[in-house]
């Protein structure tokens, strides 16, 4: 009997004889090259593929599409190959590894596997054992191999065998323990977590230590922004932003719940022992060679505690203000402002609409040793070098009201407002702009107009905002389309009257959405971008402030001096072909329309 290993070169004159001459056969070798190679197989071993490819003698790409001819099987290039997600994930990560192959999707009502090695029989029966199905192995190259394994197993979409093959592969003391000894291991340790031990004692045990050092490192590697760990009745849910949107992730095993909830709180430094009220912490981890900050809530609910553990990726976000997105008009007008002595340059949005990031890339832009800028944050999510930031603390009295205080007894130049929440917030921010200071805040209105009635209701005279305020920002995040899987299409009529869009950019526009692939999860988008609205405090519209006009008259007079909208940028996005008209439509509100409501309720 011929074993694989013998088809397959791993040993046996006859099958590695024919190999060879198949590639002298081809011209890719000559007799005395295949005579050296054959001699270094016999006295140290190995695949005659590997041997070649190690003497230089021939690449492996030539070696891997000479043997797909030699096996009578297909070559398949991974790197460019849609995998099917469902599929690959029936095999479980460590058979994967161990066996260097992937599964790829199905043909003819078999499992298409991917293998270093298609004839090793072991690989193929271990599989056809796992999936419970026929398989039809195909060739790749062990780099690709391992590319679609990490791209696989790693994606955003983990499911329930995934999170179990990570459970096990944690609990597994040395790497190559058989999959039998590591159910054992997992089940016999969390059946102890239940009936022997505390959940403060199960926290501090290696399968829940790990599940949440790979939920965290998972966010990390998808980019999420939050993580939900969200108790229910009978389960436990996680959930993860990633570009702004909550995905569900399949929850640990149920014995795990009430431990992983403790661990978090074990890291973030909380009281264990209080269940009943909310607590706040935060702690770092280092992935991918950086640290990256953890800012953790925890909240009582009916069913436990609720965890949201949000990520501060300093790294992945870019606090150069040339680079956020900015037309060229605006970001001009905007510099302009930031170099102004005083005034109060406020953003304003809901929460998640990048407010923060806006305001630090302004800080790093006025960053100078020759000017004292200070902040008060809560809480400080980033840390910029040269910038005195202060962080709040009610607890104590330390609020933003008397930070603020103190600050301008420190004889601040720039100074920024981590929010503006109350009446007596801006009127210390109206102080510090009056008496010389440059003033930077969020603030949460819908769009540039409304943050000067909503402070007006607050109950700040509209003639000291007229004199202080010099620019209000209005902003949102919208997903930019996924560059790997865009294509055009189709727009009706009814969202093109929405978007309230000229016949004449009509005309020629193409509009894109992403088809969905690996590489955005499928989800067919890819990143965010921020859209904006200018308000520019000029003479006639401080005037106009000053003398109690209607949010109307400020939005309509705005508009005439070329500043649009929200919806107006996002069209602008929508026609680079950078978005898509859900996304704009769900981020801005149309002035058409808003003007339509106000007409119905007269």
């Amino acid at each position: 009997m011929i074993t694989s290993s013998e088809i397959s070169q791993t040993s046996g004159k006859k099958a590695n004889v024919k190999f060879g001459e198949l590639l002298v056969s081809k011209g890719l070798l000559n007799r005395r090259e295949l005579s050296e190679a054959l001699n270094e197989q016999r006295s140290r071993g190995g695949r005659l593929g590997d041997i070649l490819v190690r003497l230089k003698l021939i690449s492996d790409e030539d070696v891997r599409v000479a043997l797909a001819e030699h096996l009578s099987t297909d070559r398949v290039h991974l790197d460019d190959k849609e995998i099917d997600m469902n599929v690959a994930r029936l095999v479980p990560e460590a058979i994967a590894k161990r066996f260097s192959l992937v599964a790829i999707g199905e043909k003819d009502q078999k499992v298409l596997v991917a293998m270093a090695d298609p004839l090793d029989i072991v690989a193929a029966d271990t599989v056809t054992m796992k999936t419970g199905r026929e398989i039809k192995p195909v060739l790749s190259s062990l780099r690709e191999i391992n590319r679609a394994i990490e791209k696989v197993y790693h994606g955003s979409d983990l499911d329930e065998q995934r999170l179990r093959d990570l459970v096990e592969h944690a609990v597994n003391t040395e790497d190559d323990e058989g999959e039998a000894r590591a159910d054992e291991m997992m089940e016999k340790a969390l059946n102890s977590m239940e009936a022997d031990i505390s959940v403060e004692e199960a926290a501090t045990r290696a399968p829940v230590i790990r599940f949440v050092d790979l939920l965290l490192r998972q966010a990390v590697k998808s980019r999420a922004s939050d993580i939900h760990v969200e108790p229910r009745e009978r389960s436990m849910t996680i959930r993860m932003r990633i570009d702004g949107v909550l995905q569900d992730m399949v929850p640990p095993p149920r014995k795990m719940q009430a431990a992983i909830a403790t661990r978090i709180k074990i890291l973030s430094r909380m009281d264990i022992a209080e269940r009943r009220l909310p607590q706040d912490g935060r702690f770092k981890i280092k992935a991918t060679g950086r640290d990256i900050d953890v800012r953790v809530s925890v909240i009582p609910t009916i069913y436990g505690e609720k965890v949201v553990m949000r990520i501060l990726d300093s790294a992945a976000v870019n606090h150069n203000l040339d680079q956020l997105g900015f037309d060229a008009d605006l970001l001009d007008e905007l510099k302009v402002m930031l170099t102004q002595p005083h005034g109060i340059i406020i953003v304003t949005g809901p929460t998640g609409s990048g407010k923060s990031t806006t305001l630090y890339s302004a800080l790093n832009y006025l960053r100078d040793p020759k000017k004292n800028i200070t902040t008060v944050e809560d809480p400080v999510e980033y840390r910029l070098d040269g910038i005195n930031q202060i962080q709040v603390k009610p607890d104590i009295g330390l609020d933003f009201a008397e930070s603020l205080r103190a600050i301008l007894r420190q004889d601040p130049d720039i100074i920024l407002i981590g929010e503006i929440r109350d009446k007596e917030t801006i009127e210390i921010a109206i102080k510090a702009s009056l008496t010389g200071h440059l003033v930077l805040s969020t603030f949460h209105t819908n769009d540039a107009p409304s943050a000067i009635s909503r402070m007006v209701y607050m109950g700040v005279e509209s003639y000291l905002l007229a004199s202080t305020v010099n620019m209000i920002i209005a902003q949102r995040l919208v997903r930019r389309v996924c560059e790997h899987c865009k294509e055009p299409v189709e727009v009706s009529p009814e969202i093109i009257k929405r978007l309230n869009m000229p016949a004449e950019r009509v005309q020629n526009a193409v509009f894109y959405h992403g088809r969905g692939c690996p590489k955005c999860s499928y989800t067919g988008y890819l990143g965010r971008l921020p859209i904006f609205e200018f308000l520019v405090m000029d003479k006639e519209i401080r005037d106009a402030v000053s003398s109690g006009v209607s949010e109307a008259k400020i939005r309509a007079m705005s508009r005439e001096r070329g500043y649009q909208g929200l919806m107006g940028s996002g069209v602008d996005r929508l026609l680079d072909g950078l978005t898509t008209t859900e996304e704009v439509l769900g981020a801005a509100f149309s002035e058409r329309e808003r003007a339509e409501r106000a007409v119905k309720h007269v």
